[in-house]
């Protein structure tokens, strides 16, 4: 399941967010450009794919596209598990809310951390903490939801308060979350990104593989 995670949350517990065809999904641009399919070796979930996207971003092993597709980007990543680890509450950390979508599309041009849309906190829990003025400065929280599993996404902190620990507050936050609703927590990060691959191994989670994030174009598309 963790080696499509995509499509096992569109297909499972965030269906409600799926944009979906036969055997391919994606989530509503709003919220996440990534897409995925039930077997990226079958030639119907291609032509499924087509029918609801036009540029997408798979999840998983490398893929090889098959016909009137494109691979336009090819991001080497790992994933890693929280399987052994103890989340920890923050008392600092507040709970986000649509009203402060725009704060955090703010915070993530700053600290890059990854894709997040103006809806993507419309799929699970996201934390932040403020800075002594009152402006957002951390924040992470849920994205894939799978059987059993929730991936901790968005972790970032704007780059004038870097050093401080507070990702891996707000990490452990949110993982302590997850884990008291009887799930286990995992991420992905870049294939490159060590800091953070060092930083999580510290935390608690352990490599589980490698993974590629892959983004397609339909070059049947005018």
């Amino acid at each position: 399941m963790l080696n499509n995670p995509v499509w096992a949350a569109l297909s499972g517990p965030q269906a409600c967010f799926a944009e979906a065809a036969g055997d391919a999904a994606r989530y509503s641009p709003e919220i996440a450009p990534f897409g995925a399919l039930r077997d990226p070796a079958d030639p119907a979930g291609w032509r499924d794919l087509s029918t609801i996207a036009d540029t997408v971003v798979l999840t998983g092993p490398s893929i090889n596209p098959l016909a009137g597709w494109e691979t336009t980007e090819v991001l080497a990543g790992v994933q890693m598990v929280g399987q052994s680890m103890t989340g920890v509450d923050d008392p600092d950390a507040v709970v986000l809310t649509e009203s402060d979508v725009p704060e955090m599309l703010d915070l993530v041009a700053r600290a890059q951390p990854g894709p997040f849309r103006k809806r993507t906190i419309d799929l699970g829990r996201y934390l932040g903490i403020r800075g002594p003025d009152g402006r957002l400065i951390a924040m992470a929280g849920e994205r894939f939801r799978l059987p059993g599993w929730t991936e901790v996404s968005a972790v970032c902190t704007d780059p004038e308060f870097r050093g401080q620990g507070l990702g891996a507050r707000l990490t452990l936050a949110v993982a302590a979350g997850i884990l008291a609703r009887g799930e286990l927590p995992f991420l992905h990060t870049v294939h490159d990104n060590e800091n953070a691959i060092r930083l999580y191994g510290r935390l608690g989670f352990e490599h589980s593989g490698d993974v590629v994030f892959s983004t397609f174009r339909n070059t049947a598309t005018p």
